[in-house]
């Protein structure tokens, strides 16, 4: 009786929001935070070790960051489980762009990516 493969399946749901009180568009400072709620689908516990997003503004100026965990916490999520988290950037344009991957460790000891699809950080009305 061979023993079946586990699944990992993280999903990652975003949501944005533009921090007008510690924006300065006059000094291109554009500030955004970023509600991140992560579950786990699969059939396996895992545990977030780290982070690397990448971060583009309209002028394509880039800037990759990395880390461990996420807000001080690596979260552990067994099937079913979700952790949701906020965390910010800042921005010199007023739309710009983040993606990025979470490392997980699977129970079984196995690592694995759950990729963080790309979104937007736009100042309401500056998108048609």
């Amino acid at each position: 009786m061979s023993e079946k493969n586990p699944t990992y399946d993280t999903r990652i749901e975003v949501q944005t929001n533009y921090i007008i009180e510690q924006s300065e568009p006059d000094e291109e400072r554009y500030v955004f935070s970023y509600t991140i709620t992560i579950e786990n689908h699969g059939d396996i516990a895992a545990k977030l070790l780290s982070r690397h997003w990448f971060i583009t503004d309209a002028n394509g100026n880039a800037q990759e960051v990395e880390g461990d965990g996420v807000v001080g916490e690596q979260p552990y999520l067994k099937p079913g489980d979700g952790f949701r988290y906020t965390s910010g950037t800042v921005l010199k344009t007023p739309v710009g762009s983040m993606h990025g991957v979470y490392h997980m460790i699977a129970d079984n000891g196995e690592e694995f990516d759950a990729p963080i699809a790309p979104f937007t950080l736009s100042v309401p009305n500056q998108l048609h």
